[in-house]
């Protein structure tokens, strides 16, 4: 028995060994493996750094670019008419259809004209009262004249005939001016369009008294010509006069923008406009100025108060640099971009940012004629990386006639 129990202590002694001489073993194996693996991951990494990489790159080519500054704006009557009644008297009825297009002379409504017929009678009845005593002061002075010449009368007889001539003749004009205003009053019950253009609603109902009050009957709005009206803010106005002064916009002979309206749904208005009104007083409210368009509306398509987008077009950027959105780079100190250096070495570029044009920004500094500007492959660039150069399929230049969307303005001298 106790050689029993000292053959299994001598045998589990034995597994043990062996066991912790695997474990040693295997574990200075693994770590062979390990190291060798991170020499060659470092080889690996070593050769990657090495490799170029690979880039498109847009050439810096300056050129003349014409731009187009795009506003929010709205449509204005250039001539709305408060359609009122002239004389107090009961609205008869309205004779023109609510929202319709009319023509100036055309009758809007109809105020009941009895009782001014009756006035006018009167009136006419008072001036004719007033030209019979006037015919008997003629004569009554056509008499009394030779008789005071011959020193029949005396002269105080001759005064009084000559006073009452004057007066009879005074009455009769005043009679005659009554006619006329209650000729007119009636005309006034008769209420017509002064101007061609779009009626509003009635705002008195059919057999309405009309009163100072409540004389406001309707407006009818002026369609051509149209107002499209906008506002720049203080901060666009320097700018506008900044870039001009240095040489960064050119504008069109004389200031005449065109005017191009784009409609809600997108489309072109057919009848450009021109900048015809720039108001010199801020707007302290806002802080805006108000710049007006007048455009031709003889369809009648632009409405009052119809929200719109205007386009005024004619400038342009001389000698412009323009590269795409996506090559412009940001950082804590400003934006910049990776350039490309003669030695095929990445090279980052600090710029001074313009405004966007369609899907490019004009850089104003930083970048000359000549220059590759990288556009795709940024992510992975370090000051100094090797490049392999390719140049973009993309244009960066805009098309003459579409628009440039920019945040300039036009304002006032």
């Amino acid at each position: 028995m106790p050689y029993a129990i000292f053959s299994g202590y001598v045998l589990s002694q034995c597994r043990r060994r062996f066991w912790r001489r695997f474990f040693f073993a295997s574990l200075a194996c693994f770590m062979v493996f390990a190291a060798s693996g991170c020499k060659k991951q470092d080889s690996t990494s070593s050769q990657g750094a090495q490799r170029p990489v690979e880039v498109t790159v847009v050439t810096v080519a300056p050129r003349d670019t014409p731009v187009t500054f795009e506003y929010i704006a709205r449509v204005e009557s250039s001539r709305q008419v408060n359609i009122q009644a002239r004389v107090n008297g009961f609205l008869e009825k309205r004779v023109y259809t609510e929202g319709a297009i009319v023509t100036a002379g055309q009758t809007l409504f109809l105020m009941d004209r009895k009782p001014f017929k009756a006035q006018l009678d009167q009136a006419k009845a008072a001036l004719a009262e007033q030209e019979a005593a006037l015919e008997v002061a003629r004569k009554n002075l056509a008499r009394v004249k030779p008789l005071a010449a011959a020193n029949a009368l005396s002269q105080r007889e001759l005064d009084d005939a000559t006073g009452q001539f004057q007066s009879a003749s005074a009455a009769v004009a005043q009679a005659k001016a009554v006619v006329e205003q209650a000729d007119l009053n009636l005309s006034y019950t008769v209420i017509k369009s002064p101007v061609d253009g779009i009626t509003s609603y009635a705002q008195q109902a059919d057999g309405t008294y009309l009163s100072q009050g409540n004389s406001q009957l309707t407006t009818v709005a002026v369609m051509s010509p149209s107002y499209v009206n906008f506002s720049v803010s203080e901060n666009d106005r320097l700018r506008y006069h900044n870039d001009v002064a240095k040489g960064l916009l050119r504008e069109p002979k004389d200031e005449n923008y065109t005017a191009e309206v784009v409609l809600a749904d997108g489309s072109i208005f057919p009848h450009h406009g021109q900048v015809t009104f720039l108001n010199p007083m801020f707007d302290p409210q806002t802080g805006t100025f108000l710049i007006r368009v007048t455009v031709e509306n003889p369809e009648g398509w632009l409405r009052p108060n119809e929200f719109v987008r205007v386009r005024l077009k004619g400038g342009v950027r001389p000698n412009a640099v323009l590269v795409p959105q996506r090559a412009v780079q940001q950082s804590p100190k400003g934006h910049f971009l990776w350039v490309v250096d003669k030695d095929n070495e990445a090279e980052p570029r600090p710029v001074t940012l313009g405004d966007a044009h369609e899907n490019d920004w004009f850089i104003f500094d930083g970048l000359r004629a000549g220059d590759q500007v990288v556009v795709d492959g940024t992510l992975t660039l370090r000051p100094g990386a090797l490049v392999k150069a390719s140049p973009t399929m993309e244009k960066t230049e805009a098309p003459e006639t579409g628009p440039a969307r920019t945040d300039s303005a036009k304002s006032g001298k």
